[in-house]
């Protein structure tokens, strides 16, 4: 468990200053698309009012009230979460082949390190996953943050206020923040699932080379395959057959398969199979 931890600090440190770095532009982008937002909603409104001579409720009517829902559909908002999501997806093959590609065979030293090589697997995907789950606690912060800067600088009559609990359940939100700890760990849990695939697949391709691709290929559409399976048979063969809830249940047992078929095979590809 040490050898872990500190193969999990080891991946931390090398990604930390890019996990900085988006944080800092998410946080500069959304910070100033709210100023800006908030500023040109007022000023149309002073246009409508002062100039136009349109009444207050009559504005309201027109154009509604200003609210987190509005600001949550800009681009100010939506793509630094996009870059981030992106950035992350990237890092997944990133994390791996930056060890064969870079300066000084490190996969070779990281591979002959005294540890289980499963360790530096499982310290890979930990590592993603914190990282992810860091951009989701940013997010939410920043969100604390903007709803405060949105009700100082647009006028309480024209401004409607949402909880915390209800701007997470707002359009792509109710992704990233599951209502509930249950969904958290399904949702979570599969894309943890994903990344353990995506691995798999990088390591047939690290051990088999220009085979590995098609077998890494393979190995994803065949874990997807099995991963839908209970809502293709339920859908396309037998029309709807089961029941909601054993249809979830089917998913965990297959989510749950999938899962440990990706982490078994990733252990014996690392231990038999992998070159340096």
């Amino acid at each position: 468990m040490n050898r872990y931890l500190k193969l999990v600090n080891f991946e931390f440190s090398r990604f930390n200053k890019l996990f900085l770095v988006l944080v800092g532009i998410t946080a500069l982008i959304q910070l100033v698309g709210v100023i800006f937002e908030s500023r040109r909603y007022v000023g149309r409104a002073n246009k409508a009012i002062y100039e136009d001579l349109l009444s207050q409720n009559d504005f309201i009517e027109m154009y509604g009230k200003m609210s987190f829902f509005n600001f949550s559909q800009t681009g100010w908002f939506l793509l630094p979460i996009m870059l981030c999501g992106a950035t992350l997806l990237i890092y997944v093959f990133f994390i791996w082949y930056r060890d064969w590609f870079g300066k000084n065979t490190f996969s070779y030293r990281l591979l002959v390190l005294p540890t289980a090589r499963l360790n530096i697997y499982l310290a890979k995907a930990t590592t993603i996953f914190l990282f992810v789950l860091g951009m989701v606690a940013v997010q939410l912060v920043l969100i604390l943050v903007e709803t405060k800067m949105l009700q100082w600088m647009v006028p309480a009559e024209f401004y409607t206020t949402f909880s915390v609990n209800k701007i997470t359940n707002l359009y792509i939100l109710n992704i990233l923040f599951p209502a509930t700890f249950i969904d958290f760990v399904l949702l979570y849990g599969a894309g943890l699932a994903g990344v353990c695939i995506v691995f798999t697949g990088i390591l047939f391709e690290r051990s088999y080379r220009l085979k590995g691709i098609f077998f890494g290929i393979l190995y994803c559409g065949v874990s997807l395959l099995v991963f839908f399976a209970p809502v293709l048979v339920n859908e396309l063969l037998i029309g709807k057959y089961f029941y909601s809830y054993e249809l979830f249940y089917m998913e965990v047992v297959a989510g749950l398969l999938v899962w440990a078929a990706a982490i078994w095979t990733g252990h014996y590809l690392l231990n038999k199979k992998i070159r340096v």
